[in-house]
């Protein structure tokens, strides 16, 4: 099973608790009880997201954590990016070179194939979508509908 690490999920349920309320700066306590999370869980989660550069902090009696660019400006990718590192579903495919066995695979090709639809699946959807309660209504269009590798554009 494919699955992002807790941590990942409690950054997205983090972001999207700011992205609602835009227009303050949020404390981690106060972001820690809206979302039910120890506040040492969402401190450390804010420490990560203010070093990728999606959040922005201040200190002070007006200060705290704040979106460091529009939630329609930042991707679902970003996120995942921020806790877990470049989104890719093998090591060959995040890295040429990494892969003792390329010369035999036969399979890497694919398999960066598919990191290439994941990502671009992942970069099409905002902060702005996960922060927004409505239900989505299925059937959910995709927006990708092929992706190929680099060599064959």
């Amino acid at each position: 099973m494919l699955k992002l690490s807790r941590l990942t999920d409690y950054a997205a349920v983090v972001m999207a608790q700011i992205a609602r309320h835009p227009e303050q700066p949020h404390a981690a306590a106060e972001l820690a009880e809206a979302v039910s999370l120890p506040h040492p869980t969402v401190s450390k989660t804010l420490k990560m997201l203010v070093r990728a550069g999606l959040l922005e902090s201040r200190r002070g009696a007006q200060g705290g954590y704040s979106l460091a660019r529009p939630a329609s400006r930042i991707s679902a990718s970003d996120i995942i990016s921020a806790i877990e590192g470049p989104v890719a579903m093998t090591e060959c495919s995040q890295a040429e070179g990494d892969c003792d066995l390329v010369s035999v695979c036969g399979v890497s090709d694919n398999w960066q194939r598919v990191s290439l639809a994941v990502r671009a699946l992942l970069d099409s959807v905002t902060l702005a979508h996960l922060a927004d309660t409505t239900p989505i209504k299925l059937p959910v269009q995709l927006p990708i509908q092929s992706v190929s590798l680099a060599a064959e554009a």
